[in-house]
């Protein structure tokens, strides 16, 4: 706006996550991971007072150097050095990023940074499934949900704004949130996987970057890199899914063209920056959602090119104009798509499988 290891490993990288921050309480009427979260989080309705705050954040997207606000440094190793990935270097590549993510935790701790190290120390428990982990700066993570070398169905998620390693257990708990929901709905015999992504350094939500596209122009080269790797792991007869999520959805839409991948879905997004489906020049079938609750809503659906710099994303992604396939989010908000028993992670699971005639529509 997600650790595995095998087949089986979904609801316990739940329940780890759970551990690890607290947002995941107990069961639904599914078995499903609930988060607290969901439950304790005020209902925004920001309509005007949202306007007039992006109006002020284009205003100083044009006279505000654009760039991130300094985080005092929290020591970190450089990242663990691997061969390309394989299926048969999964499991080295698993451990060399898991003991990188523990000496990170070590140094922040002795840092006097407890976040960081609480953070990167569930990173680092015994089975979790790091494809990727760099604790310098905001942190970047790649974790695996699932069986990856085995899996004929792989989501991909990409975050939205505010999302670093302080944050990260947001995106691990919805990961962990959609793979459970894969691994009960799944056919028999099909395994499935979800990777949260977190390989780009995401704009704050009130910054003026949010209100651009050149975080996402950083990412995109970045996330066509991983799927090239996933598709490495997985062979050519895996399906992968883009789910993408805010901000995130800006970042998928500079990377579609081209990239190897089945499925779009959109969420929550503010726009694309393109003004159609059509103009994401992408063979992907482009999906969209938002929540009846989600205040992106209330954001203005502008873009303008200004002193080089494009302002704002264009058509909203669930309108008619856009051509997007529009499906039922449900009543939640900007951060509850992946909600346990909501429309919106029912909804995703089954464009992730495949099943496609079962979608409920908008």
């Amino acid at each position: 706006m997600g650790a595995v290891r095998g087949g089986a490993t979904g609801a316990g990288a739940a329940r780890e996550a759970g551990r690890g921050t607290g947002a995941v309480g107990g069961g639904d009427r599914d078995g499903e991971v609930r988060g607290d979260a969901a439950r304790d989080r005020p209902r925004l309705r920001p309509f005007r007072p949202l306007r007039a705050l992006f109006a002020a954040l284009v205003v100083a997207a044009l006279v505000v150097p654009l760039s991130g606000a300094a985080r005092p440094g929290v020591p970190a190793p450089r990242p663990a050095a691997l061969a390309p990935v394989t299926a048969a270097t999964l499991t080295q590549a698993y451990a060399a990023n898991r003991a990188n993510a523990a000496l990170a935790s070590r140094m922040a701790a002795a840092h006097g940074d407890g976040h960081r190290a609480a953070a990167e120390r569930a990173l680092a428990a015994p089975g979790g499934a790091l494809l990727a982990f760099d604790g310098r700066g905001p942190g970047l993570v790649t974790e695996v949900f699932g069986d990856l070398a085995h899996a004929g169905r792989v989501a991909v998620l990409v975050p939205g704004s505010d999302t670093s390693l302080d944050t990260y257990a947001r995106l691990r708990t919805a990961a962990a949130s959609l793979h459970h929901r894969l691994t009960r709905t799944a056919p028999p015999g099909t395994g499935t996987a979800v990777v949260a992504w977190l390989g780009y350094r995401t704009p704050g939500t009130v910054s003026t970057a949010v209100t651009t596209t050149a975080r996402a122009d950083e990412a995109a080269p970045r996330l066509r890199g991983l799927l090239r790797e996933l598709r490495g792991v997985t062979g050519p007869g895996a399906r992968l899914t883009l789910v993408c999520h805010s901000y995130g959805s800006v970042v998928c839409a500079r990377t579609a063209a081209g990239a190897d991948v089945g499925d779009l879905v959109l969420l929550g997004s503010p726009g694309t920056s393109a003004d159609t489906a059509a103009g994401l020049h992408t063979r992907a079938r482009v999906w969209a959602a938002r929540g009846a609750d989600d205040w992106v809503a209330h954001v203005p659906h502008v873009s303008a090119d200004l002193f080089g710099t494009t302002v704002g994303f264009g058509t909203d992604p669930v309108s008619p104009s856009f051509g997007a396939d529009v499906f039922a989010a449900g009543p939640g908000g900007h951060s509850d798509y992946f909600a346990p028993g909501s429309a919106s992670l029912a909804n995703v699971a089954r464009i992730v499988l495949g099943r496609t005639a079962e979608v409920t529509r908008a």
